[in-house]
């Protein structure tokens, strides 16, 4: 397995991909492949953070971090993360991860912020937000929003979270 940038040939197999892997989750709204679509054309969307793990000649993996603000602060939102559901549980998620922090880091991003599993996302070094001072939007668990430092001298951020306007919050 390698992991790349995503290209444009690549978007119809990575919403296929997408809408494989989210079909059977706990918390999806089915929408996530078309939010993808629609965060690449918006001005949020870091090309070289849109990545894909391909396995064989097929990708079997994406992960898209888009720019957000924490208060005045520009940070990073993971979402989504898929992985084609025979895939999963093989640690290609973790990778794209890892391969999304360490360029986001090399690009010069401070934090990344992530909506998802407080069992799954820790082992990629996610912590709860509040401990960053950075505000839960409203509804949503705390456990369940997370964000991780990408640089060692990051300086502090805080405040209330500006989605991509796609996200729709």
């Amino acid at each position: 397995m390698f992991i790349r940038q995503e290209m444009p040939e690549d978007y119809r197999e990575v919403y296929e991909l997408i809408e494989e892997a989210f079909a059977s989750a706990e918390h999806s709204d089915g929408n996530e492949q078309d939010l993808v679509n629609a965060l690449r054309k918006g001005d949020a969307f870091i090309p070289e953070l849109s990545l894909v793990a391909v396995f064989d000649g097929k990708i079997v993996g994406h992960i898209l971090f888009t720019k957000a603000k924490a208060g005045n602060d520009e940070v990073l939102v993971l979402a989504p993360l898929a992985v084609k559901p025979r895939y999963q549980r093989q640690g290609i998620g973790k990778a794209l991860i890892m391969e999304g922090h360490k360029i986001a880091k090399e690009l010069g991003y401070q934090y990344s912020l992530v909506l998802g599993s407080e069992t799954y996302y820790p082992q990629t070094g996610y912590t709860p937000a509040e401990q960053f001072g950075i505000e839960v939007p409203d509804g949503i668990p705390g456990e369940n929003f997370m964000a991780v430092r990408l640089q060692e001298n990051a300086k502090p951020v805080s405040g209330k979270v500006s989605y991509a306007k796609e996200f729709g919050m």
